[in-house]
């Protein structure tokens, strides 16, 4: 893209420019995120509608790896799916979307690395432990200590 003068301009790099470095924003972000998917449908001839979410805030963030919340969420999640992955929990051998994995180990590990998911429903809000969770995955899973 050419200004009227002929100098050329490159959109993204003007918007750089001005913009402040978000690494600089970080200290004084307060507030939290919070990411989830709400889920319509049917079951059993019922409407549902369940709510699965993760929230994250800013200052804690910040005291504990010296970024934002956008940050963490964006990490952590790519973190632990190259956990799964390392340990072969994920390794179908074959090109998938991830979607077509299994959400329950990530669900778990994410629950332990500070980056817990929620579910709200009928029967309330809580934390989302697949282990235990009548439904999910239309069952009730056994714990380890029960197998």
């Amino acid at each position: 893209m050419r200004t009227a003068r002929g100098q050329e301009v490159v959109p993204l790099e003007v918007v750089k420019a001005v913009l402040p470095d978000p690494a600089s924003l970080a200290p004084n972000y307060t507030g939290k995120t919070c990411i989830g998917d709400l889920i319509k449908g049917t079951r059993n001839g019922q409407a549902k509608e369940v709510l699965l979410y993760n929230v994250c805030d800013h200052e804690a963030c910040y005291r504990e790896v010296g970024s934002q919340a956008i940050s963490y969420t964006a990490g952590v999640p790519a973190v632990a799916a190259a956990m799964l992955i390392a340990d072969g929990t994920w390794d179908i051998g074959e090109m998938a979307n991830v979607e077509e994995l299994d959400p329950l180990p990530f669900i778990q590990l994410m629950n332990g690395m500070g980056l817990p998911t929620r579910i709200r429903d009928a029967a309330g809000d809580r934390l989302l432990d697949p282990e235990r969770e009548v439904g999910f995955r239309g069952e009730q899973r056994k714990t380890a200590s029960a197998r």
